[in-house]
């Protein structure tokens, strides 16, 4: 590359690479799994891989594949930033509006095949995500049409989809993304369907509650599917049906998720806005448990951002705010999540000072604990992260045990979380030699292709 400077095409296909934690060669995978092929080169493509991002030649015949890979639009991959500098996602604040933009999303998700619905959706960022999101802090809640005097279902049936949704909801958190994801598409769409007609007032705003926690569960299966432009465009329109209930709590829950995706593509400034945004709208201390669960995600940003003390204050105040909490609060976070997202940002902080390394096995290790092998992804989350502080300590011994339960737990699990989780963790037993560590690396591998 002496005497010439790289397409921008190039540095990005790099850049999104190692956002991901990828090696060559787990890139290689996930483009021979974005492409459906089962038994191609490895070795041949990662090659192919070197060649691209030093701008050699154009990836003409693996462009669309490199989009599904990363879940980024083709466009805007290979011509400008993968992050959308206008909005690509809908804004809708009328009851109405929404239901029917949830329809039309759905419809289109379950008709195009995977190619297609990520070369419809990009994921966005900077101020055209974070101003509309201020408007959900100040707008006020639309207003449902004039109750009909009767609907085409009862208080009953809306209590089976609740209970329904509340399956769905343990399916995602399970078994990650998959098979599933469809049909929670399946069932958004025919939820979205009913509130077309007019329904009673007390039944539309059910049914809004539903559709907003059906679209939050589908995006984070597409999310877990390798379709984060989907995943986002769910989150938003989960967003927007929990506007008429009036539900900030759930809401805030929402912009919790939708700034660890962020976090996960690289972009912690962003993240720390929208936590900001839901901390100010949860400011009553019924809400302390969802408060500590926002703080663990400025805790994160904070690690993102290179602000070590900022990150032990956040920590310190997420830790005392759950101590605090009384009940459940209606919210899944607990003791576990609170142990297992401050251990991973120890682990972190331990790839670039291995000081952190015993911080992060002391709360990955709590996390384990307190699941009680009932999370699937967390669980093989955890796992892999414990393997990785352990790689960090230099006991390999305790890093192959942790890796093993790593490759179990995501045998149980459909997630590109995992998998790249997984391909970090492979990555970094790369230059050593124990016993137990090339049979480990070989499980890793299998269980990224899987």
């Amino acid at each position: 590359m002496t005497g010439r400077q790289r397409p921008e095409w190039a540095v990005r296909l790099k850049a999104e690479r190692e956002a991901r934690n990828w090696n060559k060669r787990e890139m290689a995978r996930q483009l021979l799994r974005a492409a459906g092929i089962e038994r191609g080169s490895v070795d041949s493509l990662a090659r192919q891989i070197r060649d691209w991002e030093n701008g050699n030649h154009f990836p003409r015949e693996w462009a669309t594949t490199y989009a599904v890979a990363f879940g980024i639009d083709e466009d805007e991959l290979f011509e400008s930033s993968p992050f959308v500098a206008d909005s690509a996602l809908l804004w809708v604040w009328d009851p109405s509006a929404t239901s029917a933009a949830i329809y039309d999303t759905t419809m289109r998700d379950l008709i195009l095949d995977r190619r297609q619905a990520v070369k419809a959706l990009t994921v966005t960022a900077g101020l055209p995500l974070i101003d509309p999101v201020q408007r959900w802090l100040s707008a006020a809640a639309g207003t449902l049409p004039d109750p009909p005097a009767k609907g085409r279902i009862g208080m009953e049936e809306v209590a089976q989809l609740e209970r329904a949704t509340d399956v769905f909801r343990t399916w995602e958190h399970s078994y990650g993304g998959g098979l599933a994801r469809k049909a929670v598409i399946g069932q958004l769409s025919e939820v979205s369907e009913l509130l077309k007609d007019g329904l009673p007032r007390p039944i539309a705003l059910r049914l809004f509650g539903v559709m907003a926690r059906l679209a939050k569960i589908a995006a984070n299966m597409s999310w877990d599917s390798g379709l984060q432009g989907v995943a986002q465009r769910y989150y938003v329109l989960g967003l927007q049906a929990a506007q008429p209930t009036k539900d900030r709590r759930f809401g805030a829950g929402i912009l919790a998720s939708m700034a660890r995706q962020l976090l996960y593509l690289g972009r912690p400034g962003d993240a720390l806005e929208l936590v900001r945004l839901a901390l100010d709208g949860t400011r009553t201390s019924e809400m302390a448990r969802l408060r500590a669960m926002l703080h663990t995600r400025e805790a994160w940003a904070y690690v993102g951002l290179g602000r070590v003390e900022a990150f032990r204050r956040a920590t310190g105040t997420a830790e005392e705010m759950f101590a605090n909490a009384s009940g459940d609060e209606g919210t899944s976070f607990n003791e576990a999540e609170l142990a297992g997202v401050t251990g991973g940002r120890y682990l972190d902080l331990a790839q670039h000072d291995p000081q952190f390394a015993d911080d992060a096995v002391i709360y990955i290790s709590r996390a384990i604990d307190l699941r009680a092998h009932s999370a699937g992804r967390s669980l093989a989350l955890d796992f892999a992260g414990l393997a990785h502080a352990h790689l960090i300590q230099g006991d390999l011994d305790a890093t192959v045990a942790a890796g093993r339960a790593a490759v179990d737990a995501a045998g149980r699990v459909s997630s590109d979380r995992v998998r790249a989780q997984l391909g970090t963790l492979e990555q970094a037993l790369a230059k050593r030699s124990a016993a137990g560590v090339a049979d480990l690396r070989a499980s890793l591998r299998t269980a990224m292709a899987s």
